[in-house]
This record gives structure tokens, sequence and C-alpha cells, in this order.
């Protein structure tokens, strides 16, 4: 899957966003407006990150993260992941199963949003 989101304007937080943290990363998800499955974009700052190293390295490990856990993400929904300080000491094994944690969070706060509506 390399459908990423790339525009400033979508990275921007909504009213309607459904979060979910971890040590390693947060994440915010919002409905989409497309139908070609899941979109999703990656941020690391400088001001989390002072090195380009790092923000490299963490930019790598949740791409690898998210590949693993494709088939978890939402079809009708846009995440967006935020790189956080302690994802730079964490091991794969770590990160994908925090991950498919959040993922199933988000994906659990979505069906229960989708059914009172």
């Amino acid at each position: 899957m390399r459908n990423t989101i790339k525009k400033h304007i979508h990275f921007l937080p909504g009213p309607d966003d459904i979060t979910a943290c971890s040590t390693f990363f947060f994440i915010r998800a919002r409905a989409t407006k497309f139908t070609d499955g899941a979109r999703y974009g990656i941020t690391a700052t400088k001001r989390t990150f002072k090195l380009a190293v790092n923000r490299n390295r963490a930019k790598r490990l949740l791409r690898d993260w998210i590949r693993f856990c494709e088939t978890k993400l939402c079809p009708d929904l846009d995440y967006i992941f935020i790189a956080r300080h302690g994802i730079l000491d964490a091991t794969r094994a770590q990160g994908r199963t925090a991950l498919k944690k959040a993922l199933h969070h988000i994906k659990k706060l979505n069906d229960t949003k989708n059914a009172n509506n």
C-alpha cells in the first residue's frame, strides 16, 4: 500500500478526529473522502528529533510497522502517524504490537461512532 497523504491541510487536526496513543507514536484518524482505501501520513518533527538521522529512522520504523499492519487499517479512514521520542528505543516487535493495539482501538471507536449515527 502506497497511498500516502502529502498535503499540509490534510495533516491539520479536526474536531471529529479519533485518536490513539502509544509511547512510540500518536495516531489521528478521520473519515476519508476517497474510495480507494485507507491513506496515511507520517510526521517526525524537528522539535521532537533534533537530528535528521533520528527523524528519518522514526519515519522508517513507522512505515515498516504500517506495512506489517496494513490489513488492520479501516478503508474508510485517513490516518496521521506522529512519531514520539520513545520510538528510537523500540524494537520491531514492540512497535508492531503497539500499532496493532492502537489500530484496534481506533477501529472500535470508529465502529461505535458509526453505530451512534
